[in-house]
């Protein structure tokens, strides 16, 4: 009997002489390269260093387009922000040691957000590997210890015939749900040795789908039907598993409210009848989400800014979807369900039976009529004119991405990101500098698109380098840089705690003039010209930089 795996196993002859007579000149470099064409990777971001030469050489002997960015931990962002437009696997290439290091804060947001980032190392040359002090340049103990807790898994490859198989298996780990990043670390003197191996080919690294409980779904499907009060939080995990769709379907079944995260924006439409919209950090809708009798969270872990700061208690029975078992129950007790967003919604659009509540749409009018008296009675008229004016600039479909600032802080809450899958923010693990990078990334995804990245004057100072990598590659991104003189969110804080700030004062550039000094067009604008000069600026091509200078100041919280 021939089975069909006997027959993808035997070679053709065509790939028995290619096997036979590889070409001559190629190294474990090769084979690195080989197998990301193999697995279907077409760009690679990265910052070239001495052990990694390897790799580097070996990419003017592909297809592969390599993006080249000034600072490793800016290229991670720009991985990243691939990562999460394409939903592929975007590969990173570092050095040893310090260049490694240096990506680390871009790993954590990769992995607080779920962005599949393949981060391939070099390593000092395989003798001196073990944690012996013999003084290589770069030399790290355990490299792979710095990584090992950021990281989804990391792989190893210590001999030439270890590179495909460690590859291909860091592949698949990224892009398993949750996607993340990974971490594989390859010596010196292997990505540098000759190898008689054949040529890497196609490579399959599939990953398997993550299924729901059968028993879980029809328990959900039940409460649900059966509820009084349903209601629905969306996380990110329903964008990233393009679930959109069956969750707005399911919404619309059961007559749920749903309220999307700020990693969410965009899962379910911003006007529609249901929406709660973004407000997770007002007690009126931490008030309204405590109240319902059963609970559906899909995609998202109701971390500190999901649960307005952990003051959140809900008062009746959870039902948590989450792909990332780690999440589950894991601060609130309930029914938790592993499984891919997409996949178990699907399960409960099978079977939960339609459920209508009229009075759905006037409870969460009322809602959003009780937060919105809530802000405008604070005084913030110019927060609120400046993000309707990068709203009324930013065509429906532009990706956008917000640094660790004010006006992103207003943007989680209040922003109706328009379409699924186009707000990103550092919101996972709050470091500074990631907005203008990741929109580089996003350009080099898609380059048909404008890309806007906003940050403030302290931010951008992590990223001004990366105007170098915008005007090289001629990358379509608008930097909107909100100058206000400091760390402006940090110095809030301090002065509400402790009656003045400190260290938050800074020192800062020409924004227009450094921009030129790129080539890259920049001009100063004005809270009453901002809609006109950004849009222009979003409609012209190449890389542009816009310049606000303006104080802005926070809603006040409610979880206090």
């Amino acid at each position: 009997m021939t089975h069909d795996h006997d027959l993808v196993l035997r070679p053709t002859a065509a790939q028995t002489e290619a096997a036979l007579h590889p070409p001559a000149g190629r190294t474990g470099g090769d084979l690195v390269i080989e197998t990301l064409q193999g697995l279907g990777a077409t760009t690679v971001f990265g910052l070239p260093g001495q052990h990694a030469l390897g790799m580097f050489d070996a990419l003017r002997r592909s297809s592969l387009r390599y993006v080249g960015l000034r600072v490793e931990n800016n290229a991670g962002f720009a991985a990243d922000a691939y990562g999460r437009i394409t939903g592929e696997a975007a590969p990173l290439l570092l050095s040893t040691g310090p260049g490694a290091l240096m990506s680390l804060a871009a790993l954590q947001e990769a992995a607080a957000g779920s962005a599949p980032v393949l981060a391939i190392g070099s390593q000092i040359p395989a003798a001196g590997l073990g944690g012996g002090r013999h003084g290589y340049l770069h030399e790290l103990r355990d490299q792979q210890a710095s990584f090992r807790d950021i990281v989804k898994s990391v792989h190893t490859a210590r001999t030439a015939s270890q590179i495909p198989s460690a590859v291909a298996d860091a592949w698949r780990s990224a892009l398993t749900a949750p996607h993340g990043p990974v971490w594989v670390e390859i010596p010196q003197d292997v990505l540098l040795a000759e190898t008689v191996l054949p040529v890497v080919t196609a490579v399959d690294a599939t990953p398997e789908e993550l299924v729901p409980r059968v028993e879980l779904t029809a328990l959900a499907a039940h409460l649900l039907a059966t509820a009084e009060r349903p209601a629905i939080i969306a996380g990110g995990g329903v964008v990233r598993s393009d679930a959109t769709g069956k969750l707005r379907a399911l919404a619309e079944r059961i007559d749920a409210p749903v309220v999307t995260t700020f990693g969410g924006k965009g899962a379910f439409p911003w006007e529609h009848p249901l929406s709660l919209r973004s407000w997770l950090e007002d007690r009126h809708t931490t008030d309204f989400l405590e109240d319902a009798d059963v609970l559906l969270v899909v995609g998202s872990g109701l971390g500190e800014l999901s649960s307005n700061y952990h003051t959140f208690a809900p008062r009746g029975r959870v039902i948590q979807i989450e792909a990332d078992a780690g999440k589950l129950e894991s601060n609130h007790a309930g029914i938790g369900i592993h499984a891919d967003a997409r996949l178990a919604l699907s399960a409960l659009l099978e079977t939960v039976p339609e459920r209508r509540d009229p009075e759905a749409p006037k409870r969460v009018r009322a809602v959003l009529d009780r937060v919105h008296e809530r802000i405008d009675a604070q005084d913030r008229g110019l927060e609120q004119s400046l993000l309707a004016a990068v709203r009324e600039a930013l065509p429906d479909d532009a990706p956008h991405f917000w640094d660790m600032t004010i006006l992103a802080y207003w943007a989680w809450s209040a922003l109706d990101a328009r379409r699924p899958n186009t707000m990103h923010s550092a919101q996972g693990a709050g470091g500074l500098g990631y907005a203008f990078p990741a929109a580089l990334g996003a350009a080099v995804a898609d380059p048909d698109r404008p890309v806007l990245a906003v940050s403030g004057d302290g931010g951008a100072m992590y990223s001004i380098a990366e105007l170098a990598t915008a005007r090289q590659y001629d990358l379509p991104v608008t930097w909107l840089i909100v100058d206000d003189g400091g760390y402006g969110i940090l110095r809030e804080y301090m002065t509400d705690a402790f009656g003045e700030a400190t260290g938050t004062e800074l020192a800062r550039p020409d924004f227009v003039a450094l921009a030129g000094a790129f080539g890259v067009p920049a001009l100063r604008t004005t809270p009453e010209t901002l809609a006109t000069d950004l849009a222009a600026a979003l409609a012209s091509p190449g890389p542009s930089v816009v310049v606000l200078p303006a104080l802005l100041r926070m809603f006040a919280p409610t979880h206090l």
